[in-house]
């Protein structure tokens, strides 16, 4: 898979939990949020690792700021199960290359 198309389709993934997790949480977008989506977006496009690895959770280093991972760490354990029934395809589709990555 191409670099930057890698780069998007975690995007893509990041944007769906992170909306998931505020419509849940908020009821409305919010700032915390969507500074949340900006920080996780700048840490993909400086991830020196995207070649050889599937997703941040998969990775061996954390760039992340420990109140960041914190804060993703608790968008992704509500929005995971979420996403199976808001969006099967993309949640199958990660599940698979993240297992894929950790054998």
């Amino acid at each position: 898979m191409e670099l930057e198309a890698k780069r998007q389709k975690e995007k893509e993934v990041i944007d769906v939990m992170i909306r998931l997790y505020c419509k849940r949480h908020h009821k409305q977008p919010c700032e915390a949020c969507e500074e949340l989506k900006r920080y996780a977006y700048e840490r993909i496009d400086k991830c020196p690792f995207m070649e050889t690895k599937s997703f941040c959770s998969n990775c061996k280093v954390h760039c992340y700021k420990k109140d960041m991972r914190e804060e993703m760490k608790r968008v992704m354990r509500y929005s995971g199960p979420w996403m199976l029934l808001y969006h099967p395809i993309l949640a199958i589709r990660h599940l698979i290359l993240s297992y894929k990555e950790r054998s």
